[in-house]
């Protein structure tokens, strides 16, 4: 779930209008009442120019502070960024560490079973009955899909191990990660098999 993003304060909205097409309108427009104002008489020339630089040097000073606040400010939301791909980094680390465990235990569940099929398949062969014609009858039906399943999750195993990334996606897509890496663990911790060792029927 994505954290919610910070109201945007005072200064990010005064640095945000300085740099709008209607910031430019606006000071054009000033400056062109100012030096009006000295044309036509309205005020002196001296006066004009003395209020018209206080105010832009003015400006550009609480500009220039606005901006620097604006930039520390980033530079703490990236810092925290930068903890959060960690954080992801390690979760993902977790997961293929789960993922392998698990595929190595199926694998040997996977083994057990095909020593059990063969030796049920060599009972059978010992104490079959005659063959009757027309007839075919399968020994070891439970075998044969206890089998199939071990070979299904073993199928999808393999494919959780691919869908993994092995990096960690982008800061603007970082919280769904954190979300899927999560349940992905979860769901791996729930589910995780405890191998029991299987006796080889002679």
């Amino acid at each position: 779930m994505k954290a919610p993003r910070p109201a945007p304060t005072f200064f990010d909205n005064a640095t945000t209008w300085v740099g709008s097409p209607a910031s430019v309108i606006a000071h054009t427009a000033f400056f062109i009442v100012a030096f009006l104002a000295g044309v036509i008489g309205f005020a002196e020339w001296d006066m004009v120019l003395l209020v018209l630089t206080t105010l832009v040097s003015l400006e550009a000073i609480y500009l220039a502070i606005f901006i620097q606040m604006s930039v520390n400010r980033q530079a703490r939301e990236l810092e925290e960024v930068s903890e959060d791909i960690d954080e992801i980094q390690e979760d993902i680390d977790e997961i293929q560490e789960d993922v392998e465990e698990i595929s190595e235990d199926v694998e040997e569940i996977s083994e057990d079973v095909e020593d059990i099929q063969e030796g049920v398949e060599e009972m059978a062969e010992d104490d079959a009955p005659p063959p009757v014609e027309g007839v075919v009858v399968d020994a070891t039906p439970g075998v044969d899909h206890v089998l199939a399943e071990v070979k299904k999750i073993l199928k999808e195993l393999e494919d959780l191990k691919a869908q993994l990334p092995t990096k960690p996606e982008p800061a603007s897509e970082m919280p769904e990660s954190v979300s899927l890496g999560r349940k992905i663990a979860n769901s791996l911790k729930s589910k995780k098999p405890k191998p029991k060792a299987a006796k080889k029927i002679a």
